[in-house]
């Protein structure tokens, strides 16, 4: 177990680690060399040309200027001075509303340690259970918890007290923060300048007709049916391979310019590769003609492959794009079932073209329940077997008890130098270390369910990392944790008392997480600031691939906000500081130095770094509202079963309410402010088509969206061609058909009147 000498020498280890990476970042900062690593979004935004630099050549990469050094630290004061609404204009709304999530822990968290350092910790300290009880091991920190409460002590009610303050403190907090994020996500839709994904609808299992192509089935069903508001359509191709051909490419023309840059260096020498796996092996040819000739047969292959795509009717997807002519329309069949049969013109609001998830649209819809079956089974397995290495790094934390189970490590464990630094530092770097791929397998499930958006992507991830985090990280550390910490008292006591030496042992697993939150919240912030992986990374490429500017500017990597990993990594704080505000007040000022780090990290970074891949108006805020809550209930029921084992049925009986308010409270907020994430007022759609009409009225809607969903592969390229009725002329009286009469069509389409489209519709005369 954790001991004050361990969390001490814990604390120094990543205080001085978080000032290291703090310091570095101060200085490197302001090297002008560095420039396009540390500021990279103004760069992009077009406001910053070149480093900063005087005379001396050297001066281009080594700042000599002696002030600056002198102000080091004005990048902390400078990322909190820009206000909210200049950051949503400068970073974008998902940016800003995400920094609020660390301002909301801070919101929380301040008042709640306040109360239970002035309440809670005199009561815990100034009882003596655990000096009385011999066969449980404890330090001196545990005697700050609830485990130094006597079993049916009054001082229960204290906790039971302050469980209810800070279960009303935590509603209100939250219900203003929804409140206050519904208005500026309302207000920023109203004031958002014209985008395509405002018109535009994204349409999914477009049934199959025997007569019509899916473009033309497509052009028949909406200009029938939305006929005074239908402007266009493209339908979705299965372009996957064609993308892969061009990612290949790229890749070769890279290399290709390296060396050809090695060349130009030396032109006496012609750079040689091996044409083996990795270079490792094989026949030795000129490298600068080997990736030419490649690259070559590549633009061959491209070729045929896109003229494959376009002319082959099966890599047309039943799903298209549909765009309208107003805001107003867009919303109306976006919000609404199209047939009588919800499987088939599934309709939704289509992902801003640049938060299109391409590969993802090519997924038969029918395959899509299967694939996320068959991702909640893997994911499950995931999650159980990641238990042992939890089990592994508890063990870590608990050597006094590995001693006396395993004597024949004793030599090894009483070595003082080492021991403080095995119990307070390494299990926490060892998670951390545990923790570090998961993301990614998460991402790489999430993509092959068939989320067709990056921001539904980052979503469906972090939903299953939370998942993830809970049950491991803080179910399985307190589980296997409280096994190895107590393994002796269990063996050698009846069975009838190991649920409450469990439950007494439960709060004492605040030393660990102490520990996790100093490595990945202290020393884990501080290094993000830091960017070493960007800024190696961009030194290697400029000192071997950067030709000119444009070559510069791609080297660069500002990266973006990873919603899918570090949100539930926010919510593990959430659920550490409302689980043990009542248990172990101690956790608290570690968590609230967390979010006041992190506040200041995050929004230096989303001001100058990170480059956002897509804008969703901050539709990810209910489930952050959503987890939060569900952090609070399992606090509530934690408490409520460690006091069931002390001996205090009334105290119990007592906080029986808590889950039931915080539940009927949750429904509250969906109520009230869910509708405003998941659908688009008609009234607000009515007012932006007005106003966009009166600035704007020669606008042509059409050619606006022509090639806003288009396939990245053929971007700038004629190779779609939009089947769309002309904005400008007057709706005719006949809508065009190639389908027969379904009296005298002898063979019936594949799917007829199950469709709900009453295509017999199509030939009628309009009214």
């Amino acid at each position: 177990m954790g001991s004050l000498n361990d969390i001490g020498v814990a604390a120094g280890i990543n205080i001085l680690s978080a000032l290291g990476f703090l310091l570095a970042f101060a200085v490197l900062r302001i090297q002008p060399i560095n420039d396009r690593v540390y500021f990279p979004k103004w760069y992009l935004k077009g406001t910053r040309s070149s480093p900063r630099h005087i005379g001396a050549a050297l001066s281009k990469f080594v700042n000599a200027d002696v002030s600056t050094y002198m102000r080091f630290l004005n990048w902390m004061p400078a990322a909190l001075k820009m206000p909210e609404p200049e950051l949503i204009e400068h970073a974008g709304l998902d940016s800003a509303v995400y920094v609020r999530i660390y301002l909301l822990g801070l919101k929380l968290f301040v008042p709640i340690a306040v109360l239970a350092f002035s309440v809670l910790v005199p009561v815990n300290w100034t009882s003596g259970t655990l000096e009385d009880e011999k066969s449980l091991s404890y330090d001196q920190i545990d005697k700050l918890s609830i485990s130094n409460i006597g079993t049916g002590s009054k001082r229960f009610w204290a906790h039971i007290a302050m469980a209810y303050v800070f279960t009303f403190w935590t509603f209100y907090v939250l219900y203003h923060e929804y409140k206050v994020i519904t208005t500026m996500r309302l207000r920023f839709l109203a004031n958002q300048k014209r985008r395509p994904d405002q018109f535009t609808v994204l349409v999914k299992n477009i049934p199959e007709d025997s007569d019509e192509t899916v473009s033309e089935h497509v052009q028949h069903f909406f200009a029938v049916n939305h006929r005074d508001h239908y402007l266009s359509h493209q339908v979705v191709y299965n372009a996957n391979t064609l993308a892969s051909l061009v990612e290949k490419k790229t890749g070769l023309q890279n290399w290709l310019v390296y060396y050809e840059n090695q060349h130009a260096k030396n032109p006496e020498k012609n750079p040689t590769i091996k044409t083996g796996l990795w270079g490792l092996w094989g026949e030795k040819v000129d490298a600068v003609e080997y990736y030419r000739t490649t690259i070559e047969e590549l633009c061959k292959q491209e070729d045929e492959e896109r003229e494959k795509v376009v002319s082959d009717p099966s890599a047309i997807m039943p799903a298209a794009f549909v765009s309208f002519k107003s805001q107003w329309g867009a919303a109306v069949c976006a919000q609404t079932q199209q047939t009588s049969n919800p499987t088939v013109w599934i309709t939704e609001w289509a992902p801003e073209p640049r938060d299109v998830y391409w590969p993802n649209l090519a997924i038969p819809f029918v395959s899509l329940s299967v694939r996320r079956l068959i991702m909640t089974v893997a994911l499950f397995f995931l999650t159980f077997f990641f238990m042992v290495p939890i089990a592994l790094v508890q063990s870590l934390a608990n050597l006094d008890d590995i001693e006396r189970v395993l004597p024949f490590l004793k030599p090894i464990i009483q070595r003082n130098s080492l021991r403080s630094i095995i119990q307070g530092f390494l299990p926490g770097i060892a998670l951390k270390l545990f923790l570090i791929i998961l993301p990614t397998i998460l991402m790489t499930m999430s993509k092959i369910e068939g989320h067709i958006s990056l921001s539904g992507l980052d979503r469906r991830t972090a939903s299953k990392y939370f998942l993830f985090l809970f049950v491991n990280v803080f179910l399985g550390s307190v589980i296997t944790g409280t096994a190895f910490q107590q393994l002796d008292t269990f063996i050698h006591q009846s069975a009838n008392k190991i649920p409450e030496t469990i439950g007494e042992s439960i709060p004492m697993k605040a030393t660990f997480f102490i520990t996790y939150i100093m490595v990945d919240g202290w020393s884990g912030i501080a290094a993000e600031v830091l960017r070493l992986k960007p800024l190696v990374m961009f030194h290697i490429k400029n000192t071997f691939l950067v030709r000119t500017d444009q070559d510069r500017d791609q080297a660069m990597d500002p990266g973006s906000l990873d919603f899918g990993s570090n949100e539930p990594r926010i919510q593990l704080y959430f659920l550490l500081g409302l689980v043990y505000a009542v248990v172990t007040p101690i956790l608290l000022p570690f968590i609230i130095v967390f979010f006041s780090l992190a506040y200041l990290v995050f929004r230096h970074q989303i001001i100058n770094v990170y480059n956002q891949q897509y804008e969703s108006c901050a539709q990810f805020w209910p489930d952050v509202h959503r987890r939060i809550i569900i952090a609070l209930i399992v606090s509530q029921i934690l408490l409520l079963g460690l006091l069931s084992t002390q001996e205090a049925e009334k105290s119990t009986f007592a906080l029986l309410p808590l889950p039931v308010l915080t539940i009927w409270f949750h429904y509250v907020c969906k109520g009230r402010f869910e509708p405003a994430y998941i659908k688009f007022p008609l009234q607000e759609a009515m007012v932006k088509d007005t106003l966009q009409r009166a600035t704007d009225p020669t606008l042509n809607l059409r050619a606006y969206l022509k090639d806003a969903y288009v396939h990245p592969v053929f971007q700038g390229g004629d190779m779609y061609d939009l089947v769309a009725m002309d904005e400008e002329e007057k709706d005719p009286l006949l809508v065009a058909t190639k389908r027969r009469s379904r009296m005298n069509t002898p063979v019936d389409s594949r799917l007829n009147s199950s469709s709900g489209t009453n295509e017999g519709e199509f030939s009628r005369l309009r009214p």
